[in-house]
Parts: structure tokens; sequence; C-alpha cells
């Protein structure tokens, strides 16, 4: 399978906790700083984080909810690095085709309907539709290599969205910041988080390095044995 290579790079407190408003507490520019030493022109977030940060707070509505159940693609413009978007049920809108100068491309299931995808289009943004019920995560990211060039992607997603690319094994490289501080709060989302598969073996990890840097946070890089 060609795809690209794939950072997760993730700041969590020292109890594994990434809450966006409790690290934003504990932090500084750090995550911005070393997510530019990582050289990923394209990045990806998923539907939690671009809701927190980017989209439009009004979700979007459907007149007609029939879904496509069909793959497609759309490609609205060639770029060195895109903002990926993960969408499974196309509930985000956009106050542009940009975030921060790149391109949009939003990837959603086969569930959205053909009017979701239309709204996208004609704001001159970007999509892959794949998979019947739930995205297809391998495909998409074959589909990113092939349509749209992604040769090195970071995943900078919370903790559902990097619990599946992790079960689907395509995450290369664990860029992880330890923020000096404790959550504890019950219930928060962990760093891989969401994997139902109860069977499912821990990924082996190996120590690339370890850098201290401001603030008291340490920058840890590891490659995935899976």
């Amino acid at each position: 399978m060609k795809r690209p290579y794939i950072v997760c790079h993730i700041v969590a407190s020292i109890d594994g906790r990434i809450d966006c408003s409790m690290v934003d507490k504990i932090s500084g520019d750090e995550y911005y700083d070393t997510l530019a030493k990582l050289e990923c022109p394209t990045q990806l977030e998923g539907r939690v984080t671009m809701e927190h940060y980017s989209a439009l707070k009004e979700p979007f509505v459907a007149n007609d909810k029939t879904p496509l159940r069909m793959t497609s693609v759309y490609k609205a413009i060639d770029s060195d690095g895109y903002i990926v978007a993960v969408d499974t049920y196309g509930k985000l809108c956009w106050p542009s085709s940009e975030i921060d100068g790149a391109p949009l491309v939003c990837i959603v299931s086969e569930q959205v309907s053909l009017e979701y995808l239309d709204m996208l289009k004609n704001e001159g943004i970007s999509y892959i539709c794949i998979g019947q019920n739930a995205i297809d995560l391998p495909k998409a990211m074959e589909i990113l290599h092939s349509e749209f060039g992604v040769k090195r992607m970071a995943v900078l997603g919370g903790g559902h969205i990097n619990g599946g690319f992790l079960a689907a094994g395509l995450i290369d490289e664990v860029s992880l910041l330890l923020a000096p501080g404790i959550d504890g709060r019950k219930g928060q989302t962990a760093l891989f988080d969401g994997i139902e598969d109860m069977n499912h073996i821990p990924v082996k990890l190996s120590l690339e390095s370890v850098e201290r840097i401001e603030n008291g946070t340490l920058w840890i890089r590891y490659k995935t044995n899976y």
C-alpha cells in the first residue's frame, strides 16, 4: 500500500490526557514549534478538534439525508500541503476553503448526503468519500497519496482519531510533548482512545529521541513496531 508517512503529534499532561482547554493551560508555543520541525506539509485533524478550533459553530443539516453509498473523490486544487479534516457523517461547515493558507480536504464516509458533498464542491473544498459505514482510513490514505500527492503527514487529532489510525496500522512515528501538568479528572480522553477490540495487542515503540524544551516540556519521539 502506497500511503503518506504518518507522524502522530500530540501534547498531553503527564497522566496522558489531551483535553484542549486543559493542555492550553499547561503548554505554550512549543507544540507548533516542534510541529514545524517535523516537516509535514499536510496535517490531519478529527471532527472534535476541527469543531473546537476551525469549523463554523453551526453544523450542516441536509434537507435530503439519503446516504450517497458510493466512493467519490473531488480535488479542488493542487497544493504542496493540505489541511485534512476527518468528519465521518459530514457535519462540519467551514468559513473558508483554506485553513492558515492551506487548502482544506474533507474525508467523509459514504453515509454522507450528496447535498453535503455539493456544498463542499460549491465552496471549493476537496473531499474524499470512502467507506460504507465508517471511513476506510487505509484507502483514504492511499487516495491522499495517489490523487493529492501527499507523501508526509502529521495527525493532530484527539484520542479517538489517534486510536483509529493506530488500530489501522497507519502510524509510523509518535511525536509526544509531555507538558508539566496533571489533569486527573475522571473520564477524560487519553492520547490514544476508543479502540473497541479488547484483544488489541499493544503496539510496541522504539525510542528515537528525548529533548527538554520550553516550559519544562519533554519532546519524545518514537517509531512504531507493528
